[in-house]
């Protein structure tokens, strides 16, 4: 390793001192009119190279804060504009929750319309059971709106359900696509009675079954309405169920098997209409009532 000699002049001062010297003779050169003659010509070779690196740095720093600059605005405006992204994505969320809720509003309107002969209250659906389907959900009225168990439920263009249980301010309801629920129904345009019945699997395909339809005469075509039949015990008569998609005979040839299209969207429930006035029910003691020549009602008595 070699030893740094004691007499050797450092750097910083070598460059100092060839900086003065340029500065002398660029104030000779400009002040003594030397520009022309040896010393302009020195000064020259010595001066214009190091005014052309001052200037070449003082250029690229210049140009930097420029840059530095502009990239400070551009960054603001950014921010501004995402600002104004970001609002106008929210403004436009309220918007399409505000078409939704006003589309199901006049969905809700007009089956109040169709079925305008019963009570009902609108209500909101607030969850619902594991799944695709609505099949089990609940919503956000109660026995203290005048909920009550086995109320016929609607939405879309029909029957959604049955209400199963209820509470204060919330009740659930069975759809009819539910592996449980069984609905006794009719076709509407030859009034054939026939059972509709839930199934989670079919309605991947978008249909229900529908089985024991008596259709003798082959009346019952494509697209025939199902709707609640007479004889149901818990839903009132006249609700659309669905439309008819395919039959075939069953096996001891006296009735039809097949599926229904249902009227409701069980996919993307979120307002029903409850109907508040119950199909009454018959107690199977209560002897039915009979009418007197005069007009008024009596009851069978037992001899």
């Amino acid at each position: 390793m070699r030893r740094r000699k004691r007499d050797s002049i450092p750097s910083k001062y070598i460059l100092t001192g060839i900086g003065v010297i340029c500065v002398v003779f660029m104030l000779l050169s400009y002040t003594l009119g030397f520009q022309g003659g040896p010393l302009g010509t020195v000064s020259g070779y010595l001066f214009v190279p190091i005014q052309k690196g001052i200037n070449y740095v003082g250029w690229y720093l210049s140009d930097r804060a420029d840059n530095l600059q502009d990239l400070r605005l551009v960054m603001a405006e950014r921010d501004a504009l995402q600002e104004q992204v970001d609002q106008l994505t929210i403004e436009n969320s309220q918007l399409m929750q505000e078409k939704y809720e006003l589309e199901d509003l006049r969905a809700l309107y007009e089956l109040d319309r169709s079925y305008s002969d019963y009570s009902k209250v609108a209500a909101n659906v607030i969850g619902k059971d594991s799944g695709n389907w609505f099949h089990s959900f609940i919503i956000d009225k109660g026995s203290q709106d005048g909920i009550e168990v086995d109320m016929n439920v609607l939405s879309g263009s029909g029957l959604v359900g049955i209400v199963t249980k209820v509470g204060a301010d919330w009740a659930q309801v069975r759809a009819i696509i539910d592996d449980t629920s069984n609905v006794s129904a009719m076709i509407l345009s030859t009034a054939d009675n026939c059972m509709v019945s839930g199934d989670l699997q079919l309605m991947s395909k978008g249909v229900i079954s529908v089985s024991q339809l008596k259709d003798s005469d082959n009346q019952v075509v494509f697209g025939a309405k199902v709707v609640t039949s007479q004889v149901s015990d818990k839903y009132h008569p006249g609700l659309l169920i669905g439309y008819i998609q395919d039959l075939e005979m069953d096996a001891n040839n006296l009735t039809k098997s097949g599926t229904i299209t249902p009227a409701v969207d069980f996919e993307h429930l979120r307002s029903v209409l409850v109907i508040t006035d119950k199909k009454r029910q018959i107690d199977p003691d209560e002897e039915p009532a009979v009418t007197e020549p005069d007009g008024e009602t009596d009851t069978e008595e037992e001899p």
